[in-house]
């Protein structure tokens, strides 16, 4: 039988109105397809508030079991047809939720568990079906959705059978949220730990007490135009760590990629948990290293997009080396390197200032060498404040590794379960 076969219904998208108006009252979240890889996440903060009419609601309300489908946009590498779940726990956090008119939705028919086939979808659209059913007009790419629909197969599994493939793999999905919620939590400890010390200079004096709190000396400095503790030092970023550039090998000679250097590109620091990157979505050989202007990166440095955009940041795990959209620090004494981070992290609206050009904004190497860096007095603070950091930073990568991990596990074994090749233990599928 065909997908097309199984669809109970189909509800379209409305993006409403940005205020409520006489016509568009009613107040609803409407998720977009950039939204999909948020709420997959279980992240449903940045979904926007909107207003839509009361014919709208009444028809276009989405509910538990629904799959979200982006019908418009995707990429040269990224199709069309990216899905998403509409689970309890976003609408019991949310209430009232659409799609928007970039996307589609639609609901199974009985005898279908909707999880089941959310899964069998990703599964399609992981092979890379979708890119044979897309159209374009004015450079955006359609999906032709009623064609998708009606040539792609799916088999009649019985409902047993379905309930077993989603409860393994929802265990998984769930693993990896409590993972990525705990990230969540660390960070914001190790983001309030950053504040405290270096924003309030409130890090523990002598006798333990909050320094500027407990009326620790402070003087206005000029160049950051606030007070700083008396000891501290304001210096060049470049007193600080060495500036590396990167670059790109010739995609025209296939030889230059798929070897063993870890090559990072803006795209593999998009994911909300990027605070470390330890592997790229292409390597490159040695060949296509020394065929370009790219510099190798040892572990802990620090890397900055400089443009497309400005300021994604994150800390290299493994040895690495990035494309020319890329600023890299190798601080001077590498256990600053978390303090780099979290220092570039906390400035990074006055680095964004610092872009220029045409096309698209780029922050320069020389601009970067001359921003300010703040050197902290209190040696002893410091040094407790990077142990801390660094005991959270560990927990986070063990967790970020495992979450990659589970991930692999998920994706590899979601076909091999669609079509047979594997089965689901009897403990998973009764547990």
């Amino acid at each position: 039988m065909i997908i097309a076969d199984i669809i109970k219904t189909f509800i379209s998208g409305d993006w409403g109105s940005e205020e409520p108006t006489e016509e568009t009252p009613n107040a609803v979240y409407c998720v977009r397809g950039a939204d999909i890889v948020s709420i997959s996440n279980n992240d449903f903060s940045n979904i926007p508030l909107r207003y839509i009419s009361d014919k709208s609601l009444e028809n276009r309300l989405l509910q538990s079991g629904d799959i979200v489908v982006e019908k418009s946009g995707g990429s040269p590498t990224q199709s069309t047809g990216r899905a998403v779940f509409i689970s309890e726990e976003l609408i019991k956090a949310k209430g009232q939720v659409v799609c928007s008119n970039f996307c589609t939705a639609f609901r199974v028919k009985d005898g279908w568990n909707p999880y089941f086939v959310y899964q069998y979808w990703q599964n399609i659209y992981n092979a890379g079906v979708f890119f044979n059913f897309e159209g374009k007009t004015s450079g955006i790419k359609n999906l032709q959705i009623d064609n998708a629909l009606s040539a792609i197969q799916i088999e009649h599994y019985p409902i047993s059978h379905q309930n077993q493939i989603s409860k393994i793999l929802s265990s998984i999905e769930n693993k990896i949220c409590i993972n990525r919620q705990i990230n969540d939590n660390l960070e914001k400890i190790a983001k309030q730990l950053y504040d405290y010390w270096f924003v309030q200079f409130d890090f523990p004096d002598e006798n333990g007490r909050p320094y500027k709190s407990s009326g620790g000396k402070m003087v206005y400095n000029k160049r950051l135009k606030r007070e700083i503790p008396i000891d501290w030092q304001v210096k060049n970023l470049i007193d600080f760590a060495e500036i590396k550039n990167g670059a790109t090998p010739s995609t025209a000679d296939e030889a230059n990629y798929g070897g063993d250097i870890v090559w990072i590109t803006p795209k593999d620091l998009s994911d909300q948990q990027s605070k470390f990157v330890y592997q790229g979505e292409r390597n490159i050989t040695k060949q296509g290293f020394d065929s370009c202007s790219t510099s190798m990166l040892p572990v802990n440095s620090v890397l900055m997009s400089s443009r497309a955009p400005i300021g994604l940041v994150s800390i290299a795990k493994h040895d690495v080396c990035t494309n020319q959209g890329f600023k890299s620090f190798i601080p001077k004494n590498m256990e600053d390197s978390i303090f780099l981070y979290y220092y570039i992290k906390h400035h990074i609206k006055q680095i964004e200032q610092l872009g220029s050009g045409t096309t698209f904004k780029e922050v320069s190497r020389d601009d970067l060498c001359k921003f300010p860096i703040l050197i902290a007095g209190a040696k002893n603070a410091y040094k407790q404040w990077i142990e801390l950091q660094n005991g959270i930073a560990d927990k986070q990568l063990i967790l970020k590794k495992e979450i990659t991990a589970l991930t692999k596990q998920r994706d590899e074994l979601l076909p091999l379960l669609m079509n047979g090749q594997a089965s689901v233990n009897y403990h998973l599928s009764n547990g």
